[in-house]
């Protein structure tokens, strides 16, 4: 099972004010290489990712309080790596997290970056180094991510982890087309904030066998956290590159994280969950699936308030009767900008809806966004006026 390691960062956040989440459901169109997985139009996506850069970077509007940035699963080609992280450095607000998933590398590749950034990653590279040790899988492909945090005063730390389980398109017979299992998550602690947050890869989400499940892992040492310092896990961030978002075995896993069926989860019970998916134009070797992908969604405890709504671009539901609330969003390619409820449950004499929509934008021109009108029904619509949900 993967270990989980407490990191502290210096991240600032308003105390006692809600903090602000962009989920970047962009396309992914994928290709079987030598080493897993990797994007045909590696180019065409990079200009596309700059666009959200750029857009974020300028921090117009609103956007100068986006606290978090997520871009899907397997995203980012490699080869701009480098140049992703030097506009985080260089031009992001402070007091940012961005979480973006990368092509997929060779095992002997994912050691080299995490010794490049030793500093943020040595207890990674330890569990790494046991695997080595223990057998040939330097040539194992590796589907991973990269949380990068630039602090209060303008420090960027890197932070690498790898996926600890497959999906449909890494389960092959060939043992070198095995992928390699990741062997820790990260427990972001921010001070002076204590804001606490975790993100992790698509299916390390429902990963489990007959006796443990990462989930479990996650519950239990949020649980000991709240235990010794009364604070739990405010967030938890997952990446994917899914085509079945809404598969039961993801609505039985929520059931279980915040209905308390086995144990009291004090730990992560005020804990918001997001999911961001890659949007309904990805592909994967060329196949078509019908009403895959998309669909990203916010997931919180029943105990809050929400408003049910239901519009072309986002609806709110409980999803099939589980104890909890969703904010569930289309399946095109979209940038969702929202709120993250504060971290304790809402006042029950209030009618303030703790998770409001701030914009959703579609791809508009060569390089561009425009934001949705929400008083628009049609999927797809030209509307360039921001919208916004209020409850």
């Amino acid at each position: 099972m993967p270990e989980i390691i407490d990191k502290k960062v210096n991240l600032e956040f308003p105390l006692g004010h809600h903090l602000h989440c962009m989920v970047a459901q962009i396309p992914n169109h994928l290709k079987r290489a030598d080493i897993g997985f990797s994007l045909v139009d590696a180019e065409e996506k990079w200009r596309l990712v700059s666009s959200i850069l750029e857009l974020v970077a300028t921090g117009e509007g609103n956007l100068k309080k986006l606290h978090f940035l997520l871009f899907p699963e397997s995203s980012i080609p490699l080869s701009r790596f480098d140049d992703l992280l030097t506009i985080i450095g260089q031009r992001f607000h402070n007091n940012t997290v961005t979480v973006f998933g990368v092509e997929h590398i060779r095992l002997r590749r994912y050691r080299d970056l995490l010794e490049r950034f030793r500093e943020d990653n040595a207890e990674a590279i330890a569990l790494v180094d046991h695997d080595i040790d223990s057998g040939d899988v330097l040539d194992m492909p590796v589907n991973w991510c990269c949380i990068a945090v630039k602090e209060a005063d303008g420090r960027l730390r890197v932070f690498l982890e790898a996926k600890s389980h497959p999906f449909h398109g890494e389960e092959y017979i060939d043992k070198y087309h095995d992928l390699y299992r990741g062997r820790h998550f990260y427990l972001f602690r921010s001070r002076p904030s204590c804001f606490n947050f975790m993100a992790i890869i698509c299916l390390d989400y429902l990963y489990r066998d007959l006796y443990t499940s990462n989930i479990r892992q996650i519950i239990d040492h949020s649980n000991q956290l709240f235990f010794t310092t009364r604070q739990g896990l405010d967030a938890l961030f997952v990446i994917q590159c899914n085509p079945k978002p809404e598969h039961r075995a993801y609505r039985d896993v929520i059931s279980g994280f915040y209905g308390e069926y086995l144990e009291d989860t004090p730990g992560v019970r005020e804990t918001v969950t997001v999911f961001g998916n890659a949007s309904e134009d990805t592909r994967i070797e060329d196949s078509y699936a019908e009403n895959a992908f998309g669909c990203s969604y916010v997931v919180i405890n029943q105990n809050h308030r929400l408003a049910q709504v239901s519009f072309s671009e986002f609806a709110t539901d409980n999803f099939d009767g589980a104890p909890v609330c969703r904010l569930r969003f289309g399946r095109g390619t979209r940038l969702l900008y929202f709120n993250l409820p504060p971290q304790h449950e809402i006042d029950p004499r209030t009618s303030r809806v703790p998770l409001k929509v701030h914009s959703i934008m579609a791809v508009h021109g060569v390089a561009g966004w425009r934001k949705i009108n929400v008083d628009d029904q049609t999927a797809g619509s030209d509307s360039k006026t921001l919208f916004s949900a209020n409850g």
